[in-house]
């Protein structure tokens, strides 16, 4: 038998970037908030095992393959470079320790109460955590996702594994074929790559990157493909057998054709993300879940039952982390009788290979498809100064701005730091910026900004450099 507790104006399930976001921010309008978390540490699948871990390798790697590939250019000459993958787990655990308890202190700081259990919907404003009820005038749901698993291939974390087991391997695979050419794929596939796995990436659209630019997915295919990484496209991966040397896949073309096998000493499954919602009680509570698992949500956040609320993984739109945040921000506000409020067309995506692949707004297919007539502008780093001085020269920044507005709709880089660079055109895109905008703000010289200065320029046929 449960049993009843404190009563807040809010309880948030879930401590991932949209929870702990959403309870700091209720917080701080006065609201008294309480965060149910059944990890044993804050931060939610980003901070633990996903966002932070992943980027803490990939720097890790990369600077390793720069020591490797790219000092000599600059006169810089070292011995044998080798690395300890030991010591990189290591402090890779160490930024994702410091970054949780970074949430603990936000949450002491603004008077936030930790829960700590695995927390259902009990009844009408009612939370069990644990086994204690705790009253809530509302409940926002913020258990994000899990990875989608794939028929016929059983997931142990050590020669099958998630993006959670790739994060821990105790050593570099001979082998790895990655499952899924989406963010995960790329970028868990950079890390290994570049510390001597043979990564093969199979990928059952005939593309990477389904979801971003088509130029830019190209693109990223042929110096992902100049740096190791092999690719099988149009291909789908049928069953999987384990073998003494690790796995053996059967794979056949996807538009149908032979069947082949192929092995490797690991396989990681990276096909995408489903919502997390086991053991939440929304059967229950009679909050309604589309066919896809997501909970069913109006522009306020609201579920179809009254005083609960979703956002992040669990509702519609990209499952990624700034987005949930956003999200959090707004419930939070609109719960004080403020307009929260997101503009999904301005959330930015990001891909941490080196270089970066980063979009905002629409992609060329989805204007062709809408019937929008667009101009496109686009500059290549090779003709940028500042990537000219930092080696850094593959890649380009593409705008697509509306022909008779000039009305930014759309950007897409790829190269050096364009997951820094997007931010100044999601901005545009928030703002409903003009390509001239931004071809008339100056842009200190020299950087990697002109390029986007550039492209802006080039809307018009108006670049300078090129």
């Amino acid at each position: 038998m449960s049993e009843t507790s404190d009563a807040f104006d809010l309880v948030v399930i879930g401590a991932g970037p949209g929870g702990y976001v959403c309870a700091i921010r209720a917080a701080q309008l006065g609201m008294r908030v309480a965060c149910a978390e059944e990890r044993e540490t804050l931060g939610g699948t980003c901070l633990n095992i996903g966002c932070i871990p992943s980027k803490a390798l990939l720097q890790s790697s990369e600077n390793y393959s720069r020591v490797q590939h790219a000092l000599a250019k600059h006169g810089i000459t070292v011995g044998d470079v080798t690395f300890d993958l030991s010591q990189m787990m290591k402090r890779k655990d160490e930024v994702v320790s410091t970054n949780v308890k970074g949430i603990e202190y936000l949450f002491r700081k603004n008077g936030v109460t930790w829960l700590k259990g695995r927390a259902r919907i009990a009844g009408q404003g009612l939370v069990d955590v644990a086994g204690k009820l705790y009253q809530a005038k509302h409940i926002v749901l913020a258990t994000g996702s899990e990875s989608t698993p794939l028929p016929g291939i059983e997931i142990d974390e050590k020669t099958i594994v998630t993006s959670t087991g790739a994060l821990s391997l105790e050593r570099v695979p001979k082998q790895l074929v990655v499952v899924g050419g989406g963010y995960i794929g790329l970028e868990l596939g950079s890390v290994w790559s570049r510390l001597g796995a043979a990564v093969t990436v199979v990928e059952l659209q005939e593309r990477l990157l389904p979801t971003m630019d088509a130029e830019l997915a190209k693109q990223a295919e042929r110096i992902l493909a100049r740096q190791g990484l092999k690719f099988r496209l149009n291909t789908k991966v049928l069953a999987s057998e384990r073998t003494n040397e690790g796995v053996a896949l059967r794979i056949a073309p996807g538009n149908g054709g032979p069947e082949e096998e192929i092995r490797a000493e690991v396989v990681l499954v990276a096909v995408g993300r489903r919502p997390f919602t086991n053991g939440l009680g929304l059967a229950e509570a009679g909050v309604r879940v589309n066919a896809g698992g997501r909970v069913e949500t109006d522009d306020q956040f609201r579920t179809n039952v009254p005083g609960i609320y979703a956002i992040g993984d669990l509702i519609r739109g990209p499952m990624l982390a700034h987005k949930a945040e956003e999200e959090g921000v707004a419930v939070a506000e609109i719960l004080a009788g403020q307009a929260g409020h997101v503009n999904y067309n301005a959330i930015p995506g990001v891909v941490y290979t080196w270089p970066e692949i980063a979009s905002v707004g629409k992609t060329e297919e989805e204007l062709k498809a809408e019937g929008v007539d667009y101009a496109v502008g686009k500059f290549p780093f090779s003709a940028n100064s500042r990537a000219r001085t930092m080696g850094d020269l593959d890649g380009f920044v593409k705008i697509l701005a509306e022909r008779g507005t000039d009305r930014i709709l759309g950007a897409h880089i790829i190269g050096p730091d364009a997951g820094t660079l997007i931010a100044e055109l999601a901005l545009a895109v928030e703002f409903d910026a003009a390509a001239e905008d931004l071809a008339r703000t100056p842009h200190a010289h020299p950087s990697l900004n002109e390029a986007v200065k550039e492209a802006a320029l080039a809307v018009a046929n108006r670049a300078i450099h090129i």
